[in-house]
């Protein structure tokens, strides 16, 4: 692409908006104009308002180092400097839920990893394989506010990337959930920074995350969801029941599920045809070719000891589910582990792969 598109980087200075930056340092279709943080950043150059707390593990992107980080508070400040932002905001919700709005009503529109809009229900919350038909709630959403070419779309938390695939995976292909457990071993990256105390992680286990397990058991509903009346109305299931925990691993979210179908006894799916299923499974970003989409998104290990972080969470440049264990379950039907890269299809990359899917679908085609 001869002409890149100008984005900007709210929250530019956290680890979730370095992650953009890097990310973002040769993508075909975006260039980093513009970085915003908090107003202690404000007035720097990039490479010094991170330059003690750097946290990529690879040098800073020459063209955004000398960049002046402006106040994420003033939107004004974006205005001609990029077509639209990447949302990284460590704020309280609702000066999150406001400062977008803000970006929006000025005609930028804001593509979000921030949890502050999740609950909205004119915003899609996108994970761009399952439910890119919610993108259509967008004109309703910039309709109730009165918004002429800004908007927001948010993705979903970092831990739902882990085995929401898989899920719709079967459910597309006929077989219907109706309850699942899940219980999640959590990255300490999806902490942020500084995150977890050492001495709280290291030989230990933490069996709470505060309001992951609500996460877990509903944010799967409004993206299984479908958009009526200008708002995206929440599916019925599956029944979802979680326990979250947090392990010392930093990143790569594993997730141990078990889901029963809602499907008579002889119409149930055997081991092999689940797994058939899921090394089938494309969907729009794998169609349209985008950037930074998964050749295969889901990618199921033989290996009885298989997925493992370590080993699997870059796989497919760290954007597939990587799956394993699939076994018969005593309880429910069938069981098995699950594995995600958090800091990248669940985060900043899962965020770039959402802002390629709105750019494909011409939703930044008038900015």
């Amino acid at each position: 692409m001869a002409n890149k598109i100008k984005v900007g980087v709210l929250g530019a200075t956290g680890m979730v908006g370095q992650r953009y930056i890097k990310l973002l340092e040769d993508h075909p279709w975006f260039e980093v104009t513009y970085v915003a943080a908090s107003p202690r950043s404000a007035g720097k150059l990039y490479k010094d308002a991170v330059s003690s707390r750097w946290l990529i593990g690879a040098d800073i992107p020459a063209a955004v180092a000398n960049l002046t980080v402006e106040d994420a508070n003033d939107e004004k400040k974006a205005l001609g400097k990029c077509q639209f932002v990447f949302s990284a905001l460590e704020m309280g919700k609702d000066e999150i839920k406001a400062l977008e709005a803000a970006y929006a009503a000025e005609g930028i529109p804001v593509v979000s990893n921030a949890s502050a809009n999740r609950w909205t229900e004119d915003v899609p919350m996108l994970v761009p394989e399952i439910n890119y038909a919610h993108l259509d709630v967008i004109a309703d959403q910039k309709k109730h506010h009165g918004w002429d070419k800004g908007f927001i779309a948010v993705k979903p938390n970092c831990s739902l990337q882990t085995y929401m695939m898989p899920l719709h995976a079967l459910i597309m292909a006929g077989y219907p959930v109706k309850r699942m457990i899940v219980t999640t071993l959590q990255a300490t990256s999806g902490a942020g920074y500084p995150g977890v105390p050492s001495f709280d992680m290291i030989d230990n286990i933490v069996p709470f995350i505060g309001g992951e397990e609500e996460k877990t058991e509903k944010e799967c509903l409004k993206i299984l969801g479908k958009v009526s009346d200008g708002k995206i109305v929440n599916s019925e299931y599956p029944k979802v029941s979680s326990t979250c925990t947090r392990v010392p691993v930093i990143d790569g979210h594993t997730a141990c599920v078990s889901l029963e179908f809602d499907l008579p006894e002889d119409k149930k799916p055997s081991m092999e045809e689940i797994k058939k299923v899921w090394a089938a499974y494309k969907s729009v970003p794998q169609e349209l070719d985008l950037p930074s989409a998964p050749a295969k998104p889901i990618v199921y290990r033989e290996e009885e000891n298989r997925p493992q972080p370590r080993r699997d969470r870059e796989t497919e440049k760290g954007m597939a589910c990587v799956i394993g264990r699939l076994r018969p379950c005593n309880v429910f039907d069938v069981k098995f582990v699950a594995l995600s890269h958090n800091t990248k299809r669940g985060a900043a990359l899962g965020g770039i792969l959402n802002a390629e899917l709105l750019k494909a679908k011409g939703f930044f085609d008038n900015l």
